[in-house]
């Protein structure tokens, strides 16, 4: 009886600890409980890679979360909900530019504050937008389009046919091999 008793006792210990984990995890993460500060909104033509809990910094620190995300039905737009520090006072004309961490980093979105006096409100937002750049579209642009020339391809590639000697210059006789 005695072997049963503190065997379920450590049981119950390990599966208190394991939802304690798991709990610290979730809040942790920017996936569960709310985000705190001020929230601005801002539309995208494309938000590849962002997700709800992207971090949203300025000058390499983050300063907020995307919270939220939807597609605006009237033009098409990604319209992203984003909850900003209540220390960090943007203007009107701030930019907003989806971005990675490098080649292979993950998204996020990079505030540029601009020098107007106006500050965006609770639930301001933000218009100056950049969407993320697609970087196998940039690669095949460029691997295809490199043989173009600079006009955009109007003109016709140049041929690799031997082209006939002007007439008033003598034609070079062949070499016997």
């Amino acid at each position: 009886m005695k072997n049963t008793t503190v065997e379920t006792a450590i049981g119950a210990l390990v599966i208190l600890i394991a939802a304690g984990f798991f709990a610290f995890a979730y809040t942790t993460s920017g996936k569960g409980g709310t985000a705190s500060g001020y929230t601005l909104k801002a539309e995208f033509d494309n938000v590849a890679g962002v997700n709800t809990g992207t971090d949203v910094r300025l000058a390499g620190i983050k300063i907020g979360t995307v919270v939220a995300q939807s597609l605006n039905p009237e033009n098409y737009q990604a319209q992203v909900t984003m909850a900003i520090d209540p220390k960090v006072k943007l203007t009107d004309d701030t930019t907003a530019k989806v971005t990675s961490e490098g080649l292979l980093g993950s998204n996020f979105i990079a505030l540029d504050p601009g020098g107007s006096e106006t500050l965006l409100a609770d639930g301001g937002q933000i218009t100056n937008t950049q969407g993320a750049v697609d970087i196998w579209t940039l690669i095949s642009t460029a691997m295809f389009d490199s043989g173009r020339g600079k006009g955009g391809g109007d003109k016709p590639a140049e041929s690799t046919q031997p082209q006939p000697a002007p007439e008033n210059e003598p034609v070079p006789e062949a070499q016997p091999q």
